[in-house]
């Protein structure tokens, strides 16, 4: 509001000022009536002097305290102690005033006055920003999501009052579900609390509620299951909420950027691997670290947690630059010059390559990622899975004993377990390169785990993209399962077993229950907002070349040693000698040699038969599926 060029306060503002002049000459009438009626009192000069110094003097100590500046729609309860105390500075202020004016009268003039004042000021805000509130709060209901809030303990109860009291709030909660029936029917935050079970799902028809918050501490694998399970059967939208997320989005409104979709991982339905962070640190910190394969999904992610470590050097060797690059400039943005990072270019079947990197840099530490994986491609280019997998890895081993490598840790697979197509052979075969040399002064050990969730040309990647793309999801087979975990949680495992590793060693997790890849589906297209079978179709394919319907149950624990970490063990296998590797080893090199005229060879599989005795064609796995203990581990799929 401007007046001949000049800024005046604005219509808010200055509503208020009025209002707050006429609540002190209303207490002043009030006091004065009051005077007049129980005491022989008449009005005097003095006391009009007096109520002229305490408005004076407390709308001057408000403008200072700048109490008109704030929204009192929007208010909190700084602003009333504000009021509070700009009043009590301006009754002493006017009480020296008076004084020095020699206008002091009576005490309780001043005490009166500025305290009925302040009650008055503080209920007028208050009754305001209630209505307010409730008259808004009744429009804004209308346009906000309903959802129930699972957990009606602490994180619940603060859940509940942000999104009750947060104006940009989209959701209103309108109950909690429990299973303490000590809390239920009873009110929290203003909200009954119904028990869990099948009956609340009328009330959660009732009210129309669209989600489901879960506000929970520590919630385990089994209660994920059984919660995501009760939301299948609600019909409703599923998201956790953490409380204690401190690095939020400042762009969201509270409670919003506490609050995530139940991800691919929560399907996992198990706690999650946790690492010694401490003694994995110690381990690797002023350590030259090198990574094969270090731009790959696994590989990269090895080098993201090595660099957390702060190694004195950290090197990647890869193929394809463009992976390395990525891992390259995304350690450089995190790490700047803190970091010593290198990246070479190169392949492991290159002996000659690898010998100038391994004389140049002398790493005391050899992470082993480096392979092809594609299970169908390797069917048809065995030859590639041999020479790449297989004799790069003895490359990379050689290297590692000929400069005098501390630790040389290999990623394998549960695909080497009783294999049945060539990639897993060659993993098998890969385990056998590394086993065999227990008698070196290279500390030599294998990782064994099972498919990566959102890995390069997995499962998770390919559904995400059909279903972007409207569908089919296709499955080979709707009964295939196979074991899951996550990026970090591979990269972590490989990290402690290197760092506990000290002869020869098959490290293998606990990888829990296999996963249904049909049942995967379905569930990733309701985690997308589609209904599976109505708006995305899931169709079946059929098993590719070397594909089984099960990988072999990694932990049979009577069979495993056990480590200091419950979720990892080692696999008792009697290792071969270095003789019967070299002989095996020579064996398939000659084959390779034959056949390296050709596109694709039936030789190339039978040479790793003979390499790898347990290697066996699918069919004969797959006949007697149903019989196996991992597919009875899993609940069959209609």
């Amino acid at each position: 509001m401007h007046l001949f060029g000049l800024k005046l306060p604005n219509r808010r503002k200055v509503v208020l000022l009025l209002f707050d002049v006429a609540c002190l000459c209303a207490v002043n009438v009030i006091y004065l009536g009051l005077l007049l009626w129980t005491e022989d009192y008449r009005l005097s000069m003095t006391f009009l002097w007096n109520s002229l110094i305490v408005l004076a003097s407390v709308l001057v100590v408000r403008f200072v305290l700048r109490t008109y500046s704030n929204l009192w729609r929007y208010t909190d309860i700084m602003m009333y102690l504000k009021i509070v105390l700009a009043d009590v500075i301006a009754g002493f202020l006017a009480l020296g005033i008076s004084f020095c004016a020699s206008q002091y009268e009576s005490l309780w003039h001043f005490v009166t006055v500025i305290s009925v004042n302040t009650l008055l000021c503080l209920s007028s805000r208050f009754s305001y920003r209630l209505i307010y509130r409730r008259r808004s709060g009744r429009e804004a209901n209308l346009r906000k999501i309903p959802v129930a809030i699972i957990g009606a303990g602490t994180e619940g109860a603060v859940l509940a009052e942000e999104l009750l009291h947060h104006q940009k709030s989209q959701y209103r909660p309108v109950f909690f579900i429990d299973i303490d029936r000590t809390k239920v029917g009873n009110l929290v935050a203003g909200l009954r609390v119904y028990y869990e079970d099948d009956k609340v799902l009328d009330v959660i028809r009732e009210y129309g509620v669209e989600e489901l918050f879960i506000a929970l501490t520590n919630v385990d694998g089994e209660t994920r299951e059984k919660l995501y399970a009760f939301s299948q059967k609600a019909d409703c939208k599923i998201k956790m909420y953490d409380a204690t997320v401190k690095d939020v989005d400042d762009s969201k409104p509270m409670p919003a950027n506490r609050l995530r979709d139940f991800s691919i991982e929560d399907l996992l339905f198990r706690q999650p691997l946790t690492v010694n962070g401490k003694k994995q640190l110690a381990y690797y910190t002023d350590k030259t670290v090198l990574v094969t394969g270090g731009g790959g999904s696994i590989g990269s992610e090895i080098c993201r947690q090595l660099a957390k470590c702060r190694p004195a050097h950290l090197i990647i060797f890869d193929i394809y630059e463009n992976n390395a690059y990525e891992i390259q400039q995304e350690l450089l943005r995190e790490y700047g010059d803190s970091l010593k990072l290198t990246v070479e270019i190169g392949s492991v079947r290159d002996r000659d390559r690898l010998q100038s990197v391994f004389a140049a840099y002398r790493p005391q530490i050899v992470f082993h990622a480096a392979a092809h994986k594609h299970v169908p491609l390797m069917e048809h280019s065995g030859c590639e899975a041999i020479k790449n997998n297989i004799f790069g890895t003895k490359n990379v081993a050689d290297m590692a004993e000929e400069y005098g490598v501390q630790k040389f840790i290999l990623i394998s697979t549960d695909k080497a377990v009783n294999p049945t197509n060539i990639m897993g052979a060659s993993k098998r075969m890969c385990e056998k390169v590394i086993q065999c040399r227990a008698d070196s002064q290279t500390t030599f050990a294998a990782v064994r785990f099972g498919n990566v969730l959102g890995s390069n040309g997995s499962v998770i990647p390919l559904f995400k993209k059909q279903i972007a793309e409207g569908g089919p999801v296709t499955v080979t087979d709707k009964r295939i399962i196979r074991y899951f975990m996550t990026i970090p949680e591979a990269s972590q495992l490989v990290m402690q077993a290197g760092a506990m590793a000290r002869s020869g060693e098959l490290f293998v997790l606990d990888m829990g229950k296999p996963v249904h890849i049909y049942t995967l589906a379905e569930n990733m297209i309701r985690l997308s907002g589609f209904r599976p079978h109505e708006d995305i179709e899931i169709k079946e394919i059929g098993l590719r070349p070397g594909e089984k319907l099960y990988e072999e149950l990694l932990i049979k624990t009577e069979k495993l040693d056990k480590t200091e970490n419950e979720m990892i063990f080692i696999e008792k296998d009697t290792p071969p000698s270095r003789e019967e590797v070299d002989r095996l080893l020579s064996s398939l090199w000659e084959t390779v040699q034959e056949v390296r005229h050709e596109i694709a060879s039936e030789s190339i599989k039978e040479a790793m038969k003979k390499a790898v005795p347990e290697f066996r064609d699918p069919s004969e796995i797959n006949r007697t599926a149903e019989e196996s203990d991992e597919m009875k581990m899993t609940a069959s799929v209609s």
